[in-house]
C-alpha cells in the first residue's frame, strides 16, 4: 500500500469501530473483533513487509480492543518498530502504544529505551517531545534508570527549545516523584533554579513545579529560588491582564504560575534579605488589595482565577506567620467570604481561618467573626461547611468565649449529621475541661453531652469526668448531686448511669444527710437501671454496691439480699457471678476496718496528657508534619488520661549559681545517682544508652528561631529537610509545661529516635527513645517546667536518630527563658518612679544601648513588650516616645519585681534600661531581642 498524507484518517480504522458501534449484543462485538484480530495477526505474520502506514493503522485497532477491556498478546514488535519511523504520525501511536500496553517488565524494554535515547538525542523538538511524554507516561523505576541522567542536561541546556524544556521539566517531576533516590542531586539543581527567569512563561510554569518537588526534600540546595520567585511574582501581580496576553486566563494574569511561585514559598522561612522580604510583602499586599477591587468580567472562570491566587497568598501569609497587619487583612478578607452565595468559598474561607486562629496575631481578628460562624452553623445546608464551621468555634476558643462557643455546639448537636457528632462530642469536652474556670460548670455540660448524644460519647469522655472529679474536693459535693438528680429521669443513657454509679459509689456520702437523697435512695435508684443496663455496665453498679456497703452500714442487708438473689449468683456472665459472690463474701466475712483499707476513696488520678485530646488527633487521622498547625491550635492545660503521649521530667539540684534550675512539674526531686522511676504505661526510658554519642553543636539557624519565641509560645522550632521539630508551651508563676512536637518529613523511618533533654552537670532527665518514627508521622514529647531560682543559660534538646542508614545528631535550644515567668504587674506613673529610685543599688540595675534593625513602629513594639510578659504601662512615662513595663519573676525561692524603659531615640541609637531586685542581666539581654 502507498504511503498516504499525514492528513489521512485511517479509513479502515474508522470502518473498525463503526462496525463495533453498531453490534447489537456483547457476542457480536466479540465476534467482530475476533475476527478482526485474526486478520491482524495474519497481516503481521505474512510475507510481504507492512509500510509504515499499515502498521500504524492496525496497532491503532489492537489498541482500541485494548481499551475497550480485551486481552492483547501481540503487536508489541510492530509498536516498537513504528518508533524508528521518521513520520510524526506513526511515532507517535507507536509511543501511545507503548505508554498504555507495554509492562515495564517487557523484553522489549531494552529496544524502546534505545528508540526513545535516540529521539532525545536527535535534537527534533517533535520527537523529543513524543519521548519525553512517553518517559514520564510510563514512569516506571526502570525508566528512572535509563534517563534521570540524559533529562536534566536536556533541560539546562542553553540550545534546547522552550516546549522541550516544559516538557523535560515536568518529565524530570514524573521521575522524582516515583524514584527520588535515582534522580541525581548535581551541577544542574542550581542551574534549573534560573528558569524562573526565563522568558517563556511556559518554562517558568514547569519549572516550578519541579522545584517545589525538589525544594519540599532538599531545601538548602534550592533555597536561591526564593529571591527569584519573589521576583517573578513582582512583575506578575503587578502587570495589567494585557501584558500577559497569552497567559491572561479572563483578566487574571498568569493565574497558574501566580499559585505554583506562592507554594514554592511556602517551602522555606520569611526571607532574611529586607529587600526581598519588603518585596514579597508589597505582593502580598497587592493580592489583597486586587481582591477588593470590583470584579473585571461576571463569568465565574474570573473570580475562580482571581480567588484561587487569594486564598494561596493568604497561605504564604498563614505560613510565614510573621506580618500583624497582613494577618489581619487576610482574616478580614476571609471574613467577607463567610457569607458569600459560593459554597466553596464559603468552605475555602472557614478552612483558612481555623488556622489563622493558631496565630497570636491574628486570633483576636478571628474572634470578631464569631456571629457569623454560629449563624453558618445554624443555617449552612451543605454538611462540610458545617463541619469547617464547628472546626473553626474549636479553634477560635479561648476563656473569653469558651462558655458561649460550648453552648453552641451542645445546640448544634442536638441536630448535627451523625457522621460528625462524635467529633463534636470529643471536641465539646475538651473545650468544657480546658477553658473550665468553675468546674461545676464543666459537670453541667458533661452531663449534658451524655443527655443529647449519649450513645456517642466514648469511654474517654466519662473516664476523663471521673478523673476530674476524684482529683478535685471541691467539685465532688456538687457532681455527686447533679448525678443523682440526673439519674431520676425515667430514661438515663448507660453512660450516665455509668457516671453516677461511679461518683455515687465514692462520694455519694456527700449528699447522704438530704432526705431526698438518703443512702437507700440512692441504692434504689442505680438498682432500678440495672436490668436495663449492659453487663460492663452491671459490673460496674455491682462494685459500686460493694462501696455503699463501706460508705453506708445501714443499708448492708438490701445490698447483700441482692448479691445473693440468683439472679446474681446463677448469672450466666462469669464476670457478673464471679463479682457477685466475692462482693457477697466480702461483705459478710471482713471487718469494718478491712472493709474500709479495700474500698477505699480512689486516690487521684496522675496529671498527663487527656485522652480525650488524643482520642480527637487519632480521629482526624495519623499525625503528619503538615497537622503541625492543627495541633498548635489546641492550647495545652493540665489534662489526665492517656498513656500514649510521653513526659520528659527535668529535673536539677538546687545550687548557688544562677545557672537554670528547672524541676519536674509535680515530681519528686531527683539526685544524680538515681533517676526517678519509670512509670508503667508511658513511653519513658529511664536509662542512657552506654555509650551515648556526643551531643551535636547548635543546627545552624536555631538561635534565629530561639530568638523568636522571646515574645510568643507556639511555632516552628527548627527545621530540615528531614526533620521539623514544633512547640506549644504555656507558663504560670513559676510553673510550665512545653509541648514538643517531631515530626519526619520523610517517606523513610528514622530508627533509634532519641530525643534528649540536656540543661548541666547537675541535671538528671529522662529521655523518650522511640524504636522508630514513621515516615510522615509525628510524636509527642511533653516537658514540665518549675523555675526554681534566676538562670541564664537555656536547655539544650538533643536528637539522635538513625535515616537511611546515616547517623543523625543535631541540637538546638529550648526556648525557656527567664522572662517566660513574667507576671505583668499594673501601677501608677508615681508609683513606677517612685520604686525606680529607690532601685540605686548598682547591681539593681542593667543598661543596654543597641542599634535597631527595624523600624520601631509603635504599635508592633507595644505588642512585643506585651509578650515579653511585662505589663503594658500607658502614659506613665512623662516622654510619650518612651515604653515602660513592669511585672514580677515568680520562681520557686523567691519573687523578683522588674521594671522596664524602652526609650527609642529616632536620630541614633534605641536605649533599654531594666531595673530588678536581684543582680541578673538576663532580662535586659531577651528584652533587646523583642525591641530590635
Amino acid at each position: 500500500m502507498p504511503a498516504v498524507s499525514k492528513g489521512d484518517g485511517m479509513r479502515g480504522l474508522a470502518v473498525f469501530i463503526s462496525d463495533i458501534r453498531n453490534c447489537k449484543s456483547k457476542e457480536a462485538e466479540i465476534k467482530r473483533i475476533n475476527k478482526e484480530l485474526a486478520n491482524i495477526r495474519s497481516k503481521f505474520k505474512g510475507d510481504k513487509a507492512l509500510d509504515g502506514y499499515s502498521k500504524k493503522k492496525y496497532v491503532c485497532k489492537l489498541l482500541f480492543i485494548f481499551l475497550l477491556g480485551h486481552d492483547i498478546d501481540f503487536g508489541h514488535m510492530e509498536a516498537v518498530n513504528l518508533l524508528s519511523s521518521n513520520r510524526y504520525t506513526e511515532k507517535q501511536i507507536g509511543y501511545l502504544f507503548i505508554s498504555v500496553l507495554v509492562n515495564s517488565n517487557s523484553e522489549l524494554i531494552r529496544l524502546i529505551n534505545n528508540a526513545i535515547k535516540n529521539d532525545l538525542a536527535s535534537r527534533n523538538p517533535t520527537f523529543m517531545g513524543l519521548a519525553l511524554h512517553c518517559i514520564a507516561n510510563v514512569g516506571s523505576r526502570e525508566m528512572a534508570e535509563a534517563f534521570a541522567g540524559e533529562i536534566p542536561k536536556i533541560l539546562v541546556a542553553g540550545d534546547t527549545m522552550d516546549s522541550v524544556k516544559q516538557s523535560a521539566a515536568l518529565c524530570l517531576l514524573r521521575l522524582y516523584r516515583t524514584s527520588p533516590d535515582l534522580v541525581p542531586m548535581g551541577d544542574w539543581t542550581s542551574r534549573v533554579v534560573h528558569l524562573l527567569n526565563d522568558q517563556h512563561l511556559g518554562v517558568v510554569t514547569a519549572a516550578t513545579s519541579l522545584i517545589t518537588t525538589l525544594a519540599q526534600k532538599n531545601p538548602e540546595e534550592f533555597k536561591t529560588s526564593v529571591s527569584l520567585a519573589v521576583s517573578r511574582l513582582s512583575r506578575i501581580v503587578t502587570s495589567a491582564s494585557t501584558d500577559l496576553q497569552d497567559y491572561t486566563y479572563y483578566f487574571v494574569p498568569a493565574p497558574w504560575l501566580s499559585v505554583k511561585l506562592l507554594r514554592l514559598l511556602q517551602c522555606y522561612p520569611p526571607p532574611e534579605d529586607p529587600a526581598v522580604r519588603g518585596r514579597l510583602t508589597e505582593c502580598l499586599e497587592t493580592i489583597l488589595n486586587k481582591a477588593q477591587e470590583p470584579p473585571k468580567s461576571k463569568k465565574v472562570q474570573h473570580s475562580n482565577a482571581k480567588n484561587a491566587v487569594l486564598f494561596e497568598a493568604i497561605s504564604l501569609i498563614i505560613h510565614h506567620d510573621s506580618e500583624p497587619n497582613l494577618l489581619v487583612r487576610a482574616c478580614n478578607q476571609l471574613g467577607q467570604f463567610l457569607q458569600h452565595r459560593e459554597t466553596n468559598l464559603r468552605y475555602l474561607a472557614l478552612e483558612s481561618m481555623c488556622t489563622l486562629a493558631s496565630s497570636e496575631f491574628s486570633h483576636e481578628a478571628v474572634k470578631t467573626h464569631i456571629e457569623t460562624v454560629i449563624n453558618a452553623l445554624k443555617t449552612e445546608r451543605d454538611v462540610s461547611v458545617r463541619q469547617r464551621a464547628v472546626d473553626l468555634l474549636y479553634a477560635m476558643c479561648d476563656r473569653s468565649n469558651a462558655q458561649q462557643i460550648v453552648a453552641e455546639m451542645l445546640n448544634y448537636l442536638e441536630t448535627a449529621d451523625y457522621s460528625i457528632r462524635e467529633e463534636i462530642v470529643l471536641k465539646v469536652a475538651i473545650l468544657a475541661e480546658k477553658y473550665a474556670v468553675d468546674y461545676t460548670w464543666y459537670v453541667d455540660t458533661i452531663l449534658n453531652l451524655i443527655r443529647i448524644a449519649g450513645d456517642y460519647v466514648s469511654e474517654e469522655v466519662w473516664y476523663r469526668v471521673i478523673q476530674i472529679v476524684i482529683n478535685r474536693d471541691d467539685v465532688q459535693g456538687y457532681a455527686a448531686k447533679t448525678v443523682f438528680e440526673a439519674l431520676q429521669a425515667p430514661a438515663c443513657h448507660e453512660n450516665l448511669v455509668k457516671v453516677g454509679g461511679y461518683i455515687l459509689g465514692e462520694f455519694g456520702n456527700l449528699i447522704a444527710g438530704d432526705p431526698r437523697s438518703s443512702p437507700l435512695i440512692q441504692f434504689n435508684l442505680l438498682h432500678s437501671k440495672f436490668h436495663l443496663c449492659s453487663v460492663p455496665t452491671r459490673a460496674l453498679l455491682l462494685s459500686t454496691y460493694i462501696k455503699f456497703v463501706n460508705l453506708f452500714p445501714e443499708i448492708k442487708t438490701t445490698i447483700q439480699d441482692v448479691l445473693r438473689s440468683d439472679s446474681q449468683l446463677k448469672n450466666a456472665d462469669v464476670e457478673l457471678q464471679q463479682r457477685a459472690v466475692e462482693y457477697l463474701r466480702l461483705s459478710t466475712i471482713a471487718s469494718t476496718d478491712i472493709l474500709a483499707t479495700v474500698l477505699e476513696e480512689m486516690p487521684p488520678f496522675p496529671e498527663r496528657e487527656s485522652s480525650i485530646l488524643a482520642k480527637l488527633k487519632k480521629k482526624k487521622g495519623p499525625g503528619t508534619v503538615t497537622d503541625l498547625e492543627e495541633i498548635k491550635k489546641e492550647r495545652s492545660s493540665d489534662m489526665n488520661g492517656s498513656a500514649e503521649p510521653a513526659t520528659v521530667v527535668v529535673s536539677l539540684k538546687s545550687t548557688p549559681s544562677p545557672s537554670a534550675d528547672l524541676l519536674g512539674l509535680g515530681a519528686a526531686p531527683a539526685t544524680n545517682s538515681a533517676p526517678p522511676p519509670s512509670s508503667s504505661g508511658n513511653l519513658l526510658v529511664d536509662v542512657f544508652s552506654d555509650s551515648p554519642s556526643a551531643v551535636a553543636p547548635l543546627a545552624p539557624g536555631s538561635d534565629d528561631n530561639f530568638a523568636r519565641f522571646v515574645c510568643k509560645n507556639n511555632g516552628v522550632l527548627f527545621e530540615n529537610q528531614l526533620l521539623q521539630i514544633g512547640l506549644k508551651s504555656e507558663f504560670r508563676q513559676n510553673l510550665g509545661r512545653m509541648f514538643i512536637f517531631y515530626g519526619n518529613k520523610t517517606s523513610t523511618q528514622f530508627l533509634n529516635f532519641t530525643p534528649t533533654v540536656i540543661c548541666s552537670d547537675d541535671l538528671q532527665s529522662n529521655i523518650l527513645k522511640c524504636t522508630m518514627l514513621d515516615g510522615g508521622a509525628q510524636v509527642q514529647q511533653v516537658v514540665n517546667i518549675e523555675c526554681v531560682s534566676d538562670f541564664m543559660e537555656a536547655p539544650i534538646l538533643n536528637i539522635q536518630f538513625r535515616y537511611g542508614g546515616t547517623f543523625q545528631n543535631l541540637s538546638v535550644k529550648l526556648p525557656i527563658t527567664l522572662n517566660k515567668f513574667f507576671q505583668p504587674t499594673e501601677m501608677s506613673s508615681q508609683d513606677f518612679f517612685q520604686r525606680w529610685k529607690q532601685l540605686s543599688n548598682p547591681k539593681q540595675e542593667v543598661q543596654n544601648i543597641f542599634k535597631a534593625k527595624h523600624p520601631m513602629d509603635a504599635e508592633i513594639t507595644k505588642a512585643k513588650i506585651i509578650g515579653f510578659g511585662s505589663a503594658l504601662l500607658e502614659e506613665v512615662d512623662p516622654n510619650p516616645a518612651n515604653f515602660v513595663g513592669a511585672g514580677i519573676i515568680h520562681t520557686k525561692t523567691t519573687q523578683i519585681g522588674c521594671l522596664l524603659r524602652l526609650e527609642p531615640n529616632l536620630q541614633a541609637q534605641s536605649t533599654e534600661e531594666g531595673k530588678r531586685l536581684s543582680p541578673s542581666e538576663q532580662l535586659v539581654l531577651e528584652s533587646q531581642v523583642v525591641a530590635v
